[in-house]
């Protein structure tokens, strides 16, 4: 118990010092950060090598830089990697923060700024727990290795190719990922899936150059109607992918998850009052928490054409663009769905337009073993010091390199947040429960001391 000891009478530091890291603006998303990118990798390297590990820097080409520590001095003991990721989210609409994203504020319990809870606050939580078990025991009992990124916000699409790489570097027995939240307040939750993510842009060109649309309206394709068939296209009346064979693979959850589910203190009328709709237009004859969880997905994040700015400009553009993206389940294939995908698009795209499908970013979902012994010795930690037996459920996003680690490697993984669900993850006043914050320290502590064991 002397590393618990150590994490308690260190409170106040650790908060400080993640208000620290918190003020570094490491927007992966946008080039003008990249400085701030670079200056993040290196404080956290400073702070793994403060607290005994052996760490560097590691480039990757093409993307933003990632953070490895290791301390492996426990001959014959398992090896644990624990991942997490340091770029964040751009904090835009900046009008609509109650404070400054990048200056840190606590406001009661919460400490607000972009990253609080996604991911700075819990990785950063993560490398307080070992430095405690370092501190408190003298030594680690198992051996450690700490990665942390810089473009999981934009889908890693650097950092996968990197990993084939670099295999031997990251061996490991199991990993810990503390990238989440609680199902609800004091109901502590393992991770056990994860929905794939197919991340596309559709181009759409007509004309050479934009036109007049009363002199050319009629005789030259609009794109924007163009792209509007073609998403209209995409699913039917009942939410369903109109996709050929799109839901052909999808495996669904078993009876037992089923039941676990209901038994979660979840009201979905309540559910649609906080998103503040009357009636959720999901997929029909499936419960919101199979459709956030166990459904695949198609949705459209964003469009750009014509004239967008104030007042009125009436031209039929020469291109539109929109991004779609699709969440995709157990047993369907992130490659296998974007060439479908492009197939469908393709087929109903108007003839007068021309039209370029690309990939973004892609990863195939995960399914975890909740019976494996690591994901066990993770519900002991967790129900020793949040007085309870962790809930198991699944989660909608997508994490690509817990793809990489669980369907390529066979590395068992542990998904354990703790952030809260209204943290306001990519959302104006992102925020983190300093409780939570502890008790995630505390989790971290008890399982590396029972991973150990």
């Amino acid at each position: 118990m002397r590393a618990i000891g150590y994490a308690r009478e260190n409170r106040e530091r650790f908060v400080s010092e993640l208000e620290e890291f918190l003020r570094i603006p490491s927007v992966s998303a946008l080039p003008d950060h990249r400085v701030h990118i670079d200056r993040a990798a290196d404080w956290l390297v400073e702070q793994l090598r403060a607290i005994g590990l052996n760490a560097e820097t590691l480039p990757v080409e093409g993307g933003h830089p990632m953070v490895y520590g290791e301390r492996t001095d426990a001959p014959g003991r398992p090896t644990v990697l624990f991942y997490g990721h340091y770029d964040v989210q751009p904090a835009e609409p900046l009008e609509a923060w109650t404070s400054p994203p990048f200056e840190p504020t606590r406001r009661g319990d919460d400490l607000y700024a972009r990253g609080a809870s996604d991911d700075k606050g819990q990785v950063f939580g993560v490398i307080k727990a070992i430095e405690s078990v370092l501190r408190g025991s003298g030594r680690l009992p198992i051996n450690v290795k700490v990665l942390v990124e810089g473009e999981e916000e934009i889908g890693s699409p650097a950092v996968l190719p990197w990993l084939n790489r670099h295999t031997r570097k990251l061996a490991c027995d199991s990993m810990w990922v503390s990238d989440g939240m609680l199902f609800a307040p004091g109901v502590p939750t393992i991770t056990t899936g994860l929905r794939g993510l197919v991340y596309t842009e559709v181009v759409a060109t007509g004309a050479v150059r934009d036109a007049h649309s009363g002199m050319h309206g009629g005789a030259i394709p609009n794109p924007l109607n163009a792209l509007a068939t073609i998403i209209a296209g995409l699913k039917d009346r009942r939410g369903h992918i109109t996709i050929p064979r799109f839901y052909s693979s999808v495996q669904p959850p078993s009876p037992q998850e089923r039941a676990a589910w209901d038994q979660l203190p979840f009201d979905e009328r309540q559910y649609l009052r906080d998103q503040g709709i009357e009636t959720s237009p999901g997929e029909e004859g499936f419960g919101v928490l199979e459709r956030r969880w166990a459904r695949p997905t198609l949705d459209v994040n964003g469009i750009v054409g014509g004239w967008m700015s104030v007042g009125a400009k009436t031209v039929i553009p020469a291109q539109a663009t929109a991004k779609v993206s699709m969440r995709i389940v157990p047993n369907q294939k992130a490659k296998v769905i974007y060439r479908a995908f492009e197939r469908k698009v393709r087929n109903i795209a108007p003839p007068a337009v021309r039209v370029e499908v690309r990939e973004l970013a892609g990863s195939d979902p995960v399914l975890i073993d909740q019976s494996s012994p690591i994901v066990q010795s993770a519900s002991a930690a967790v129900c020793e010091v949040w007085g309870r037996d962790p809930a198991y459920t699944r989660e909608g996003g997508s994490i690509p390199i817990v793809s990489k680690f669980v369907n390529v490697w066979k590395i068992p993984a542990i998904l354990f947040g703790f952030g809260l669900p209204d943290d306001g993850h990519h959302a104006p006043n992102e925020r983190f429960h300093l409780p939570n914050f502890f008790k995630g320290i505390d989790t971290v502590v008890r399982f590396i001391e029972e991973a150990g064991n």
